[in-house]
């Protein structure tokens, strides 16, 4: 393949040298499959989970997702951190530091990720008492159980990022894939024949993450390579763990607040009952396919955005944005085009039960049009990733979901009852795609080549 093809120094010429189009597609292919795949697993757990148990307790899972996603943030704020401090490293051609960077946001991940097992316990015990009798006991479980799954979430989130910063995204891809088809595999044997419910689509994250950490190990330390990590050298070097808070703290609070909203909305939906929820679950799962493919794009541009200013390529930086969003938006049309003409069958394929699937499919006709400026929102966040002014993207997510979402639902609910929250979703994504694509217009970027020395 031409990806095992080219060496590190040969993928870092084409980004920085490359004609953008054509640099962004080619690093885009893997990242999409990844955005796919990545779409693909919680909508094959939704499937196993609505088909093999109960409206309860696939209910109870879409209203947990949130909760454990505001843990989960941390591990995505370090890992908008490590993409841009490797990104700019491996831009400078320095080799040496890429790997002593990597390696200590390595082992400084699994440990916050450890620390968050007791804390991810407690706030089971918080959360579950006080939802309804419906789904109580089913959300105490999963979040409980779920807590030993984080540190191999932390890993994954750094794994990823890791290699999106130096340009070797169809790596992840292997990952995501290997998960996916673990993820299956699991499923069917503690959902399907060993019939555990809930506890089983925990075991089944479990023992499909454990193995993909195996396989994640050999890849950075025992497989030959020019960035091959030694963990007998490490010592902590706390500059570099300072530099890594600072720069992802704000990207933690950013996803934090994003789940945070999420998980309002959620209990928002939870007054509808059990059935409203497993729908909005249901049409989520779906449209994640449509909401990750413009992320995907938004990470190829960070990525490529990152490196171009490691050496101070203003003009090319801006290409890749112009690029990056004229093809996020083809992408997000055509996908609409796609996904709305065969929403009724895809609905079917979760459920038979007729409530559901009538909320479900109304609700992936009113907000998978917001994709649009959902593509155009994540896309400008990754130049604001990339130039390392990661506050920015903070405040545009809480304005999203908390001013131009969150409110919007409570002002509207009592004329469109629970479809408000559909209709938050593209009132909000359209307005902050508009007002965050203008910022990437009116900022300077020459302040993101001072911020990355």
């Amino acid at each position: 393949m031409l990806f095992e093809a080219q060496s590190n120094e040969e993928r870092r010429q084409m980004i920085l040298n490359g004609k953008v189009i054509n640099t962004l597609l080619f690093l885009s292919i893997p990242t999409l499959l990844v955005g796919i795949i990545q779409a693909l697993i919680p909508l094959s757990d939704s499937l196993f989970l609505n088909r093999l148990t109960s409206v309860e307790v696939a209910s109870s899972v879409t209203f947990s997702q949130p909760v454990l996603n505001i843990m989960i943030a941390f591990s995505q704020g370090l890992g908008v951190a490590t993409l841009v401090m490797l990104g700019r490293l491996y831009g400078k051609g320095r080799m040496l530091a890429v790997k002593e960077t990597m390696l200590q946001i390595f082992v400084f991940s699994f440990f916050i990720g450890l620390l968050l097992i007791p804390v991810c316990m407690f706030t089971a015990l918080l959360i579950s008492n006080n939802t309804t009798s419906e789904i109580r006991n089913n959300v105490y479980t999963y979040i409980s159980l779920y807590s030993l799954i984080m540190p191999f979430v932390f890993l994954a989130a750094i794994y990823n990022s890791s290699k999106n910063a130096i340009g070797r995204p169809e790596v992840t891809f292997v990952r995501i894939f290997l998960l996916l088809i673990l993820k299956i595999i699991f499923n069917s044997i503690f959902l399907y024949v060993l019939k555990m419910g809930i506890v089983g689509a925990v075991m089944a994250s479990l023992f499909s993450y454990i193995v993909v950490t195996i396989w994640m190990f050999y890849d950075l330390f025992l497989k030959s390579g020019d960035i091959k990590l030694n963990l007998r050298s490490y010592t902590i070097k706390l500059p570099i763990i300072k530099r890594l808070l600072k720069i992802g703290f704000p990207s933690m609070l950013n996803y934090a607040f994003l789940y945070l909203g999420f998980f309002l909305i959620n209990k928002e939906m939870e007054k509808f009952g059990a059935v409203a929820l497993n729908a909005q679950g249901i049409a989520s799962n779906i449209n994640a396919i449509c909401f990750i493919l413009p992320s995907s794009i938004g990470t190829t541009v960070s990525s490529m955005i990152s490196i171009n200013m490691g050496i101070g390529n203003v003009k090319k930086s801006k290409d890749v944005f112009k690029v990056g969003w004229i093809t996020g938006v083809t992408i997000s049309i055509l996908t609409i085009a796609l996904i709305l003409p065969i929403s009724l069958p895809l609905v079917l394929t979760f459920t038979k039960v007729q409530k559901v699937i009538e909320i479900a499919d109304k609700a992936l006709h009113i907000y998978t049009y917001s994709v649009i400026g959902f593509s155009i929102f994540m896309i400008a966040q990754g130049v604001f990733i990339a130039l390392g002014r990661t506050k920015v993207p903070l405040v545009m997510s809480i304005l999203r979901i908390w001013l131009l979402r969150y409110i919007f639902i409570l002002l509207t609910q009592k004329y469109l009852g629970l479809y408000s929250i559909f209709w938050g979703n593209l009132f909000s994504n359209t307005l902050a795609g508009i007002i965050f694509f203008i910022l990437v217009k009116v900022i300077d970027w020459k302040k993101g080549i001072k911020a990355g020395k």
